[in-house]
């Protein structure tokens, strides 16, 4: 460098060659993949302005001896946000704001909290401003040559400011989330590129490529037995009606669905069809099933890997929730680049995304970096949600009012698919006032009423008011059955049962105390014994009523919301193949019961919502003494209709109410959880898996765990809602530790059974006095 040189600023600390990242080419290039990312919104321009403005507080002298590891604490994001809200740009001052301690509040009092001269005085996470001077980092810019205009339409419409709060919101979050992706990619690439110092970017995700895919799906159709073959069977007849309906309807222009299909219809390929053939028809980038549970997760991912087998590696890419540790990783993204599938985990590159609910819904409403990264890559996709009636009632209208926008907005088909549609259309109108547009669905499977009549292979028996079984009687009855599955609502209640009925052959208790390698053994040999017509007894809870598929010729249920009852009847019969001694088709028995228990709600339900949907259910048969028909998609409108009636979804969660409100992006995450209590794993010692816990154990003691252990782990792990500090059960469990940094994690512990007492080879998982906190 000459004397008359200028100063060379940087953005990132030497690379592994030994080059520091200057400022000026990482502005440039996050403006440019940024750019990228929204070319398909009206706020392009925007985004690059925000790319060029997101760490201008790196050009100060304090960041830069921050650089050195002469100080530490400097806030060098707030510049910039400061310098784009002076300019109206309010959308990219929170999105830059955000871009390290995630997005804050959009008041108009935190907006003026933004302040330069007041953070360099009294900053409220008391760290140091890096520059104060706006015209110093002006100056420092114009050097570098750095010039941008200012964009003629903006993220925020300042007239019309956070009216409509759950799309403004989301619009700003979708403005972060092309910032902070655009952000990591370049930094990444800094610290992996080569030895001649050209950046390295990561390998792009493989494209969809819908022509092809559909043409894999229909080579896996045609050898597929159980829909093409036996054309006689109304069960095949039914599947083969549904697959031609989702065809007829997927040339639709991208929008708001409902796919209404009962169980054993075919829905998991059927929708997969109507992605693939919607995408195409209107050149969709990339398909996202969410599924509410990780057994669903499991049994869909399989199916669809055998589809698409021969397609590049990570076609169809599984992402479960690992926040925690990935959080983690989050702090060490500049030491250490991730590969592979965790690396497209990051922001769902990738054509075909299997998640949860809990991984989509609540990255819609997160301020956190990384939980918002993966946001932009829903514009111009499809997004499935399989067994839709999970969505939580309390959080439906500003999940709907989210979903809703995002279809408009930026181009993205939203699928409810399920055997119980709610009547989420009934909350049109307070969707339209908070999000500017309501909720009227297309439903893809015109003609569902007769796909249910023909479907209809049981009947059910209902209690009559007033009408209660003892477990005594219960009990006998399914002794006196060669072949019955039993659900319950509460674990205690099977226990209760299978207690009595021990001495039987082919007893079996599954529940979420099972780990799910325990669950798949035990389900793999009731199926054995049922296709070899032998004796089985299943008593469980809930957590077989979706996605687990067993055949049974006589399913009992206990009295509960009407959705699970039809999900339970979804287990009868569901082949339509039960034949009497002379060979004639006849259908199942579904016997609904109410178990004679005395005491408050939590003595028959597992929760209060819980207890209050199975109200609406027994309302309904008070007012239908002859019974309900829950082969008839009326019904189960009514039921819905009903439901929120007594539940007001629009009133309720007040804090998240006021969060939203007041646009308070941090109390907004807080409030939007899809699970109420707070939840831990526990890794159990299943005795056919001993060697792999032992395994998983020493590598936790050793190195830690991070995202490649906890997907080892589990399939040997047990959810429970997390003991009060006083709770016997921690003198068991043992946290797990974490791979990077000191310290324990405070979701993943490991169980400490010497004795073999706590986990138990048919009950599974049984912490002393721990039944109430167990996952029902």
């Amino acid at each position: 460098m000459t004397e008359s040189s200028p100063p060379r600023y940087y953005a990132h600390s030497e690379n592994a060659h030994g080059e520091k990242h200057l400022i000026r080419k990482h502005l440039m290039a996050v403006s440019n993949i940024i750019s990228e990312f929204s070319k398909d919104t009206n706020w392009e321009e925007e985004a690059q302005v925000c790319g060029i403005l997101h760490d201008i507080g790196k050009y100060s002298d304090m960041f830069q001896q921050r650089l050195s590891g002469k100080i530490s604490g400097v806030d060098h994001w707030s510049p910039g946000a400061w310098f784009a809200l002076q300019n109206a740009l309010v959308a990219s001052a929170l999105a830059i704001q955000g871009h390290h301690i995630g997005l804050q509040e959009g008041s108009k009092s935190s907006l003026r909290g933004m302040e330069l001269a007041k953070l360099a005085t009294e900053h409220p996470l008391k760290i140091k401003l890096s520059e104060s001077n706006i015209e110093n980092l002006k100056i420092r810019l114009a050097i570098d040559r750095i010039k941008f205009p200012f964009p003629n339409s903006t993220v925020i419409n300042l007239k019309e400011g956070f009216q409509k709060q759950i799309s403004a919101m989301f619009d700003v979050r979708m403005l972060f989330s092309c910032l902070v992706d655009a952000d990591f990619l370049d930094t990444e690439a800094h610290f992996e590129a080569n030895c001649n110092y050209e950046k390295k970017y990561r390998e792009s995700g493989p494209l969809l490529d819908a022509q092809k895919s559909l043409e894999a799906l229909y080579d896996f159709m045609g050898n597929n037995i159980r829909l093409f073959k036996q054309p006689s069977e109304i069960v095949t007849l039914s599947r083969n009606m549904l697959w031609e309906m989702v065809g007829n309807q997927s040339s639709n222009t991208t929008g708001l669905f409902t796919m209404t299909a009962p169980t054993g219809s075919g829905k998991t390929l059927a929708m997969l069809r109507f992605a693939l053939e919607h995408a195409k028809k209107n050149n969709l980038k990339r398909i996202i099933i969410a599924l509410p549970f990780l057994s669903i997760i499991e049994q869909t991912a399989s199916e669809y890997k055998k589809i698409f087998q021969n397609f590049p590696e990570n076609y169809v890419l599984e992402h479960h929730s690992l926040a925690e540790i990935l959080e983690e990783d989050e702090k060490k993204s500049e030491e250490k680049a991730k590969k592979a599938r965790q690396i497209l985990s990051e922001n769902w590159d990738a054509p075909i995304i299997i998640t949860t609910n809990v991984q989509i819904l609540e990255s819609l409403f997160s301020n956190r970096p990384f939980a918002c990264r993966k946001l932009h890559n829903l514009m111009k996709s499809i997004i499935i949600f399989d067994e839709a009636q999970t969505i939580p009632q309390h959080l439906a209208v500003v999940t709907l009012a989210a979903l809703s926008h995002l279809s408009q907005t930026y181009g993205t088909s939203v699928v409810f698919a399920t055997a119980t549609q709610p009547a989420f259309d009934t909350l049109s109108e307070n969707v339209h006032k908070i999000a500017g547009v309501g909720w009227q669905p297309t439903e893809i499977v015109h003609n569902k009423s007769l796909l249910y009549k023909n479907l209809s292979r049981y009947t059910v028996t209902w209690p009559i008011e007033g009408e209660k079984k003892s477990w005594e009687n219960l009990s006998n009855e399914i002794k006196n059955e060669r072949q019955v599955l039993c659900i319950v609502n509460l674990k205690n209640h099977a226990l209760e049962i299978l207690e009595k009925i021990k001495d039987k052959k082919g007893v079996f208790y599954i529940s979420t105390n099972l780990c799910p390698l325990h669950r798949q053994t035990l389900l793999a040999e009731v199926k054995e014994r049922l296709k070899e017509n032998q004796e089985c007894r299943l008593i469980s809870t809930q957590c077989v009523e979706a996605g687990v598929d067993i055949d049974f010729p006589v399913v009992y249920r206990s009295l509960a919301p009407l959705d699970s009852i039809i999900q339970a009847a979804g287990r009868c019969n569901r082949e339509g193949k039960l034949h009497d001694k002379q060979g004639n088709s006849i259908v199942g028995e579904v016997r609904v019961f109410e178990p004679a228990v005395e005491g408050k709600y939590y003595a028959k339900y597992p929760t209060m919502a819980y207890y209050q949907a199975a109200e609406v259910t027994r309302t309904m048969l008070i007012e239908n003494p002859k019974g309900l028909d829950i082969n008839n998609p009326d019904v189960f409108h009514s039921y819905y209709k009903m439901l929120y009636n007594v539940n007001s979804p629009e009133n309720q969660s007040e804090k998240l109410r006021n969060a939203i409100k007041s646009v308070n992006f941090v109390e907004v995450a807080k409030e939007y959880h899809l699970i109420e209590k707070t939840t831990i794993q526990v890794l159990v010692p299943y005795t056919p898996h001993i060697e792999k816990f032992k395994m998983l154990d020493t590598q936790q003691m050793e190195k830690g765990i991070n995202s490649k252990w906890i997907r080892e782990a589990q399939g040997l792990a047990v959810g429970i809602y997390r003991p009060h500090s006083e709770h016997p059960a921690w003198e068991v469990l043992i946290p797990a530790k974490l791979r990077y940094g000191a310290g324990e994690s405070m979701g993943w512990y490991i169980l400490e059974d010497r004795r073999k007492q706590f986990y138990d080879a048919q009950l599974g998982l049984c912490l002393p006095q721990s039944q109430q906190f167990l996952i029902g």
